[in-house]
C-alpha cells in the first residue's frame, strides 16, 4: 500500500509537460487526418456550403480534440476510481430518455442537456467499457472461473441492453452487448460459457424476430431481397449501390455525385457519408479512408499489448472494439451485407453524439498509454 501511494505521487508529480511529450502525436495527426476527411465529405453533402454541416463538424472535433488531450493527462487511477460512478450516471441518461426523451424517426433516443442534445446509448458504450475494465482488472483466473463473480458484470452488460432496446435501437443495443462480450473474453472468461450464451441467443432469435417492430423485420426483409421493394424499404440501399459503382477507380470528383446532389442518396450527411466518399473519390479514395480508420483501431490494440495493468488493456480492447464496429456496421451496411442500421462513420458522419463519445473514449485510451507502467494494486484471490 505504502509503494503504491508513492507511485500514485510520483505520477501526480509528474510535470503537464511531461505528459504531453508521452503523447503519441503521430495518432492525434492521425485522427485529424480521419475528421478533415469527414469535413470534406460533408462540405460535399452540404453541396458545398460549410455552414450546412461541415462547420459544426470542424467546430466539434475541436472541441472533442481539447477533452482528448485533458482527459490524456488525467491519472488512469483517477479514472477506474470513477468507473462505476460514470456507469450509473449513463444508466440515469438512459432511463430519462425513455421517460423525457425527444422522439425522432419513430425512436426516443434522444435528451436536452442545456444547449446539447445528447444521445446517451452512445456514451454507455464507454461507460460499459470503463465499468467493465475497472471490475475484472485485477480479477485472478481462478476467479474468473467463478459464476457468481460473472453475474454482476453480467447484469451491468444486460440492463443498457435492454433500455436501449426499448427506445428502440437494435443496432446499439447488439453493438453494446458485443462490447460486452469482447471484455468478457479479454478478461479470461471461459470458451464454453460463450459457447452456452451463443446457444441460448440462438434459441431465443425466433422469438426476439417476433417481437421486432414491422420496420424492423422489414429490414431484414429487404436485406435478403432489396430488389422485393425498390421504391420503399429498398430504395436506400438500391441507391447506395449505385452510388458505390458508379464512383468507378478515381470518382467523379468533388461537388460531382450525381446521386448524392441530385438527392437519389438518403442520409448522406450521417449513416451513407461513407458512400459519398466513394461516389465522389471513388475506390481510391474509399479504401484510403478505411485504411486511416483502420490504423486508429490498431493503435486501440496497440496500447492493449503496451499496457502493464489490466485496467489499461481491458479499457483499450474495448474502446477499440467499439470503434471498430463503428466502422465494420457503417461499411457492412451501406455495402448491402448486413441489414440498414443507424450506425455512423465515426469522426467522418455529422452528429455531435457521436463524435463527443468517440473522443471520449479516446481521451481515456491515451490516458491509458501515458500511464501504461502505472501500478493498479494487487491481484484478488
Amino acid at each position: 500500500m505504502i509503494f503504491e501511494r508513492r507511485l500514485l505521487a510520483r505520477d501526480r508529480g509528474a510535470g503537464v509537460l511531461e505528459k504531453l511529450w508521452q503523447i503519441p502525436w503521430s495518432f492525434v495527426i492521425l485522427l485529424c487526418g480521419v475528421a478533415a476527411i469527414g469535413y470534406v465529405a460533408l462540405l460535399s453533402a452540404g453541396g458545398g456550403n460549410p455552414d450546412t454541416y461541415a462547420q459544426k463538424h470542424a467546430i466539434r472535433f475541436g472541441f472533442g480534440l481539447v477533452l482528448m488531450l485533458c482527459l490524456a493527462l488525467v491519472d488512469i487511477r483517477i479514472i477506474a476510481r470513477f468507473a462505476w460512478l460514470g456507469y450509473l450516471g449513463a444508466l440515469v441518461l438512459l432511463v430519462l430518455v425513455l421517460l423525457h426523451g425527444n422522439v425522432g424517426k419513430g425512436a426516443q433516443r434522444w435528451i436536452d442537456i442545456g444547449p446539447v442534445q445528447l444521445q446517451p446509448s452512445e456514451l454507455m458504450k464507454i461507460m460499459l467499457v470503463l465499468a467493465l475494465a475497472s471490475w475484472f482488472h485485477r480479477a485472478s483466473w481462478e476467479r474468473m472461473g467463478n459464476p457468481l463473480f460473472l453475474i454482476p458484470p453480467a447484469i451491468a452488460v444486460l440492463v443498457p441492453v435492454l433500455l436501449i432496446l426499448r427506445q428502440p435501437n437494435l443496432g446499439t443495443a447488439l453493438i453494446t452487448g458485443m462490447i460486452g462480450a469482447a471484455v468478457f473474453w479479454a478478461a479470461g472468461m471461459r470458451w464454453w460459457k460463450f459457447a452456452a450464451a451463443a446457444g441460448l441467443a440462438a434459441l431465443a432469435a425466433p422469438i426476439a424476430y417476433d417481437r421486432l417492430h414491422d420496420y424492423q423485420r422489414a429490414r431484414i426483409t429487404t436485406f435478403l431481397d432489396p430488389e422485393s421493394d425498390p421504391l420503399g424499404a429498398g430504395y436506400n440501399i438500391i441507391q447506395s449501390k449505385i452510388a458505390l459503382g458508379s464512383g468507378g477507380l478515381w470518382g467523379k470528383g468533388f461537388l460531382q455525385g450525381t446521386q448524392g446532389h441530385l438527392n437519389f442518396l438518403p442520409e448522406k450527411q450521417t449513416d451513407f457519408i461513407f458512400t459519398m466518399i466513394a461516389e465522389e473519390f471513388g475506390l481510391v479514395g474509399a479504401m484510403t479512408t478505411l485504411a486511416l480508420l483502420m490504423l486508429t483501431v490498431a493503435f486501440c490494440f496497440f496500447v492493449a499489448f503496451r499496457c502493464r495493468h489490466q485496467f489499461g488493456r481491458l479499457l483499450a480492447i474495448g474502446l477499440g472494439t467499439n470503434y471498430f464496429l463503428y466502422v465494420f456496421v457503417n461499411v457492412a451496411m451501406v455495402t448491402g451485407s448486413i441489414p440498414v442500421g443507424g450506425v455512423p462513420l465515426p469522426l467522418i458522419s455529422h452528429g455531435g453524439s457521436a463524435m463527443l463519445t468517440v473522443m471520449l473514449g479516446f481521451g481515456l485510451l491515451l490516458s491509458a498509454y501515458v500511464h501504461r507502467d502505472a501500478e493498479m494494486g494487487p491481484m484478488r484471490d
